[in-house]
């Protein structure tokens, strides 16, 4: 009866939704204390009950419970029993109630937080969550429950996709998905912010803080993703413009543009029906990866469902909530009184400069996944829009935004001093011209991309540690920087190593593809690899050949890898487990092909050489960790008036 308990569990979770979305939005717009009361308890009880059937589900998974269709189709009775766990969100019925308890779970977390916000704005904020609740609880009961019985019971599964039997997939979904649905609480918060008409200081400062550990988690998320992709897909690459990693990236980017509007909105109360605007949109981004994934129109390791009924579910619901925001937002916006003035070079013009550069740059990634899409759709041919196409226009785009990130933060608000700037900057600005030109010297061959990257991230660089240095000689003390500050430069940090570490990596990475007996020898990159073997390896529920290949350089041992080419038992299908050497220069990568001839004494090879890649990750652990510290800052603690004048909130954007 666990199952049965689960589907109860998810009815009831619908009742209190619908409960949380209609009587507190009603209780507000009449001023009604006892109805907007209701929000809170509703919202809480909803996260009780979707927790339940999450842990139905994961206990039919772990029991073997066959009986369970998605248990059948997903799972296999000689899984290891941490892949039983994480195949419960390892299937579109699976991933979506995860995604349904992390949505109860950001509502809950606002009820809980929000003691200090006007009563009739957090009726509104959870009354909106609660809408967004029940067209995902709908669209899980009517078309994807998973606990549908399948009769009589399998005797056995079909085994989780090999693809996910990976120990970074355990987290990377939960990750990805409270980065994707926590932009759901600054959806909220402006549209409740448009119903009432009070879009001001406050509610930027409101709103803030949720967005930034949104945009935390996604980061966390989008990485952890390209992190398993490069070690599990054995090909090397860490990012393929793929139409479904493409489908997160697009919230990133919103949201991105979003965090840094909010700063000028809640700092100088300007630019708010353009922070709206960018709240919706990061959502509605959010919304759109959904129905990509989910409704079969693409092919993808990351996809999942081919359900057209699903698909239409979806797309209805999408249309439903941004035309209905959107026509919202229209009817709003014309009423919304803009903050003070300021001039062309001002922290507001490059905030609003670097805003533009990313939603152009959003636009070209929009552009590149939907097109073949709608060429598709309308019968016009199949076509491919692939990684050429978005190096082409996509760098060129950032570029600029990632030299205004370097002059933003130093820049006063209201306007500024060209010559003075200059003056601020001038050495700056020569040490990373100079190391970028430099670079090639050091490294095998001049590269004008790498040089344009590594000069960006030497650049950005430097421009955070004079707005350091600046800090201090105004007497602050480092313990004494606010939380918001710290959090800004380290994200910015952050975003310079990621970049050093992908110009060099995508320039200066080498690759070869052998063809290796026992006693072999290829060399790359100063490296020697000599191929020993394989020999038969058994795993819980896959046999494999594990290969043996020792790498030396200047005749000492670097390091002995063993790649892998393992078969799964329920499905048979072969899969590809690279090893992979890393330091912090470098990464020697390994990957077994097919065997060439019968015996399986001969092998194809693959071999990289991954320059400074390992940067790329540390670059996003900080943008993370920045993201968190920035939305722990000590204004978002305390209380906010209902109104506050422009310009009102503390420093430290």
């Amino acid at each position: 009866m666990i199952p049965e308990l689960g589907h109860f569990a998810l009815i009831i979770a619908l009742l209190l939704a619908l409960t949380q979305a209609i009587l507190p939005l009603y209780g507000a717009q009449r001023g009604n204390l006892t109805l907007m009361a209701v929000a809170r308890p509703a919202a809480q009880g909803q996260f009780i009950f979707t927790v339940l059937a999450f842990f139905c589900l994961a206990y039919s998974f772990l029991t073997n419970d066959f009986s369970v269709e998605n248990v059948a189709r997903n799972s296999f009775s000689q899984l290891p029993e941490v892949y039983r766990i994480t195949a419960t969100w390892g299937s579109h019925e699976g991933s979506l109630l995860l995604w349904v308890v992390i949505l109860a779970f950001w509502t809950t977390a606002v009820s809980v937080f929000s003691r200090r916000l006007p009563e009739d704005m957090v009726a509104r904020v959870l009354g909106v969550m609660g809408l967004i609740s029940v067209g995902f609880l709908a669209f899980l009961l009517t078309t994807s429950n998973p606990f549908d019985r399948l009769l009589p019971a399998a005797l056995d599964g079909r085994d989780m996709n090999p693809l996910l039997q990976d120990w970074g997939m355990i987290i990377h979904p939960p990750m990805l998905y409270m980065g994707y649905v926590g932009f759901a609480v600054a959806f909220a918060f402006a549209i409740a912010a448009l119903i009432s008409g009070r879009l001001d200081a406050a509610w930027a400062r409101w709103s803030r803080p949720w967005t930034t550990v949104a945009w935390a988690f996604l980061t966390f998320g989008i990485v952890l993703g390209s992190w398993w992709a490069y070690r599990e897909l054995g090909w090397g690459g860490w990012w393929f413009w793929d139409p479904t990693e493409n489908a997160s990236f697009m919230p990133w980017l919103a949201g991105t543009a979003l965090l840094h509007s909010l700063a000028v909105t809640e700092k100088r109360g300007t630019f708010k029906a353009w922070t709206v605007l960018l709240a919706l949109t990061a959502f509605s981004l959010s919304l759109l990866g959904t129905f990509l994934v989910r409704s079969g129109v693409l092919s993808s390791v990351h996809a999942f469902a081919t359900d057209p009924a699903r698909g239409a579910f979806i797309l209805a619901f999408l249309a439903v909530v941004i035309g209905g925001s959107l026509a919202l937002y229209a009817w709003r916006a014309p009423k919304m009184l803009t903050g003070g003035g300021f001039t062309w070079f001002s922290r507001e013009a490059l905030l609003l400069g670097n805003n533009v550069i990313l939603l152009a740059a959003l636009g070209s990634v929009l552009l590149g996944t939907l097109y073949p899409l709608l060429m598709d759709a309308l019968g016009m041919g199949k076509i491919s829009v692939g990684p050429p196409y978005f190096n082409a226009v996509f760098v060129p785009l950032m570029a600029p935004a990632l030299f205004l990130m370097g002059i933003g933060p130093l820049t006063r608000w209201k306007g500024d001093s060209i010559p003075g700037m200059f003056a601020r900057l001038k050495w700056a600005l020569v040490i990373s011209l100079a190391t970028g030109l430099l670079l090639p010297l050091t490294l095998e061959g001049y590269k004008p991309w790498a040089v344009l990257g590594f000069t960006l991230a030497m650049w950005i660089l430097l421009t955070v540690l004079i707005g350091f240095r600046e800090r201090l000689a105004h007497g602050a003390r480092l313990t004494s920087l606010p939380r918001a500050f710290w959090g800004m430069q380290l994200a910015h940090l952050g975003m310079a190593w990621g970049i050093a570490g992908i110009a060099l990596v995508a320039n200066y990475q080498e690759e070869r593809d052998v063809r290796m007996n026992v006693g072999d020898h290829a060399v790359m990159a100063g490296y020697t690899f000599t191929f020993k073997g394989t020999t038969e390896h058994l795993g819980p529920n896959y046999r494999a050949a594990k290969g043996t290949i020792e790498v030396t350089r200047d005749g000492k041992l670097v390091a002995t890898m063993h790649p892998e080419k393992r078969i799964y038992n329920a499905s048979g299908m072969p899969m590809t487990e690279a090893a992979i050497h890393p330091n912090f220069f470098r990464d020697v990568y390994v990957a077994l092909g097919e065997p060439l001839d019968e015996q399986a004494q001969t092998w194809a090879v693959r071999l990289f050489h991954k320059p400074f890649i390992n940067w790329l990750w540390l670059g996003a652990l900080l943008m993370v960790i920045g993201g968190f510290l920035a939305a722990s800052d000590r204004r978002y603690r305390i209380g906010v008036k209902t109104t506050a004048p422009a310009g009102a909130a503390t420093q430290g954007a």
